[in-house]
């Protein structure tokens, strides 16, 4: 697993929590993670910040059943692409289900969960995925 810097950390704390991405406010376009330049409106680009609707549907979806070191005892799980509401493309796993009930066009929603833990202090890191709606 990836450890990054403290600093780094708080500054991409807002965007880990919830769907706070960036938008053009010269062209329009959305951006999620955020982004510092538009890469329509390149060095004309003026961003904001934006809060994106926390539903969207399954564009895409893979089913994981050898996971990487650590996350062992998740499998099998779901990892999709999900577009927002606003047409964004992100990608998120898929929890509180069973893989084969995941299916492309599905309606999901934002939620917050523990993604892993970190060391031997056993530090809980927690980030945003997404479940079916029912």
């Amino acid at each position: 697993m990836h450890k990054q810097s403290v600093a780094i950390a708080w500054r991409k704390f807002r965007s880990k929590y919830r769907l706070v991405g960036t938008k053009c406010r010269t062209c329009g376009s959305l951006y999620y993670p955020p982004v510092n330049i538009c890469s329509k409106c390149r060095r004309n680009s003026k961003l904001g910040e934006y809060i994106f609707n926390e539903k969207g549907k399954i564009y895409s979806k893979t089913v994981v059943r050898s996971a990487a070191e650590g996350f062992g005892r998740q499998t099998p799980y779901v990892v999709a692409i999900i577009e927002l509401e606003e047409g964004v493309r992100i990608y998120g796993q898929v929890v509180d289900c069973n893989v084969d009930d995941v299916n492309i066009g599905d309606p999901v929603y934002c939620v917050f969960r523990k993604m892993y833990t970190s060391g031997k202090e056993g530090i809980i890191k927690y980030g945003l995925k997404f479940k079916l709606e029912n």
